[in-house]
C-alpha cells in the first residue's frame, strides 16, 4: 500500500501542467496534514514536477527529459532572475527553445525571434507587442513595465510578461549559467532516470511455477525476470538457462538465483554500468530501501542512456566566456589588452553593459597578475566609473596598473579606452592565490 507521501507525489502527477498547488488545498483533497503536504510538494519541487515563484505560487510544470538538459521552463526563469510575472501567467509551465537579446533594430531582431523563444529587453514596449505575436515570450529588463495591451496579448496566448531589476547582460549571464550548470549535471544520471517503471515490468512470483515463465515469456518476448515475494519484495531472479528442461510445474523459487544483485533508483548510472559489465548482467531489478521492487533497468538501456550522454556537449559558452574570449594581448605592449564590443556585450540601448565593463576590467587585471606573479586574483573590492557610453564594435584599449602589492594583496587601477578617450575606470582591491 503506497503512503501518504507517495500519494501525494502520484495525485500530482496526475494534475494538468500549469495547474496551481497549495498545500491546503493538497491537504483538504486528500486527507493529510499540511506538513505531509508541505514535504511531498518539496519533493515534486526536487524532482523537476512543480515550480515555485513568488507572488504567483506552485505550479505543475512538465518534467524535463534528459536529452533536453539545455532547456528551461519559463517558470525556472522566474525564480533564476528574481522577476515579476506581469501577463501570461498560464503559460510558465511552457519549455523555452532558445533566447535572443533585443540589442537591434525592430526588424532585425524579429527575424531571430519565433515561436517557443524568449525576447531579453528593455523598455521597448512594440517590440514586446511584436514578439508576443511571433509566439514569443517577453523578458524585460531594468525593472520596466510594459502597456496592458501586451498584458493582455500575453494573458490570450499564454506567453508570459516577465520583468526584473537586471540588466540585460546579467540576466544572459543568469540563464545561461543554470541551462549549462544543467548540463554539467548531466554527467550524474540515475539509474530511476531511465529504469522500466513497475506499471510496465514483468515479473514473477515465489509462486509461480515453470509454465508461468513460459507464459509471460511468449507475452513479453524476454527471458529474465525478477522474482518477489508475497512483499513484493525481490528474492530471486530466472532466466531461460533455469527454465529450459524442467517440469512446467516445478515452482520457481526452486530454479531462480537467490539474493541478486539490485539497485536502488538513486544509484548512479556509472555505477550501475560497472556493475552490470563486472557481474556479466543484463537486468538488474530497481528497488526501493526495503528491497520492494520499483522497476528493472536492462544493459541496453544503461549503453543508450551512456550514448545519449556523450552526444550532450560537454562544455557551454557563458556570456563571460564570450568577454574573456575577446580579450588579447596589444601586439606593442602585452600588459595593454584589447577588446572588440560584440552584440552579447551590448544592453537595450545597444552600448557596453555596466556588468560587461566590470567584467573586462577583472579580465584584464586578472591577466596582468597571472603575467607579472603567476598568482589568480580574488576580487574583494571593486570600484567603477562610466565616463562615457560604448557603441557595439567598438575597439577597446584596456590598461591595468598596479597601484600596490604585497604577498596577499594587490591594489589595482585600470583605464578603459576607446580610440584613444577615456571611457572608463576602475579601481580594484584583490586577494592574490599562488599558483
Amino acid at each position: 500500500m503506497a503512503t501518504k507521501h507517495e500519494m501525494i507525489l502520484q495525485h500530482i502527477l496526475s494534475l494538468e501542467v500549469g495547474q496551481k498547488i497549495s498545500v491546503r488545498q493538497i491537504a483538504k483533497d486528500l486527507d493529510v496534514s499540511d506538513g505531509t503536504a508541505y514535504r511531498a510538494i518539496k519533493e515534486a519541487e526536487n524532482q523537476g514536477l512543480v515550480s515555485t515563484i513568488e507572488r504567483v505560487g506552485t505550479i505543475r510544470i512538465e518534467k524535463k527529459k534528459k536529452e533536453n538538459f539545455e532547456r528551461l521552463t519559463f517558470a525556472e526563469v522566474v525564480n533564476i532572475i528574481d522577476g515579476q510575472v506581469l501577463g501570461g501567467r498560464e503559460g510558465l509551465h511552457k519549455t523555452l527553445s532558445k533566447f535572443i537579446i533585443g540589442a537591434m533594430q525592430l526588424e532585425d531582431m524579429m527575424r531571430y525571434t519565433d515561436a517557443g523563444s524568449l525576447l531579453i529587453i528593455g523598455n521597448r514596449v512594440e517590440a514586446h507587442y511584436s514578439a508576443l505575436k511571433a509566439g514569443a515570450a517577453v523578458l524585460i529588463t531594468g525593472g520596466f513595465d510594459t502597456d496592458e495591451k501586451n498584458k493582455r496579448l500575453a494573458d490570450e496566448t499564454d506567453l508570459p510578461i516577465i520583468s526584473t531589476s537586471y540588466d540585460t547582460f546579467t540576466v544572459a549571464s543568469m540563464i545561461n549559467r543554470a541551462i549549462y550548470d544543467q548540463l554539467i549535471k548531466k554527467e550524474i544520471i540515475f539509474v530511476g532516470d531511465i529504469a522500466t517503471p513497475l506499471e510496465e515490468t514483468f515479473y514473477l512470483k515465489t509462486s509461480d511455477k515453470v509454465k508461468d515463465w513460459y507464459k509471460l515469456n511468449k507475452e513479453s518476448t524476454h527471458t529474465r525476470f525478477p522474482v518477489i515475494d508475497s512483499k513484493k519484495q525481490v528474492v530471486g531472479m530466472v532466466s531461460s538457462k533455469d527454465i529450459v528442461g524442467q517440469d512446467e510445474n516445478l515452482g520457481i523459487n526452486k530454479l531462480m538465483s537467490k539474493k541478486p544483485h539490485v539497485v536502488q533508483s538513486k544509484t548512479s548510472l556509472a555505477s550501475a554500468s560497472h556493475t552490470m559489465v563486472w557481474e556479466g548482467i543484463e537486468l538488474l531489478p530497481v528497488v526501493d530501501e526495503s528491497r520492494e521492487l520499483t522497476g528493472v533497468v536492462s544493459r541496453q538501456d544503461v549503453l543508450k542512456a551512456m550514448q545519449q550522454i556523450q552526444r550532450q556537449p560537454q562544455v557551454g559558452e557563458t556570456i563571460s566566456d564570450i568577454i574573456n574570449s575577446n580579450i588579447v594581448a596589444s601586439e606593442d605592449n602585452p600588459h595593454v589588452f584589447i577588446s572588440k564590443v560584440v552584440p552579447q556585450m551590448t544592453n537595450h540601448l545597444g552600448t557596453l553593459g555596466h556588468g560587461v565593463f566590470t567584467a573586462l576590467i577583472i579580465e584584464a587585471s586578472s591577466r596582468l597578475l597571472m603575467d607579472t606573479r603567476k598568482a589568480d586574483l580574488s576580487i574583494e573590492n571593486i570600484t567603477v566609473y562610466f565616463t562615457k557610453p560604448v557603441q557595439i564594435d567598438s575597439d577597446l584599449s584596456i590598461h591595468p596598473k598596479i597601484l600596490e602589492i604585497g604577498r596577499l594583496y594587490a591594489k589595482i587601477d585600470v583605464e578603459v579606452y576607446d580610440d584613444r578617450i577615456l571611457i572608463g575606470k576602475g579601481l580594484l582591491m584583490a586577494q592574490l592565490i599562488n599558483r
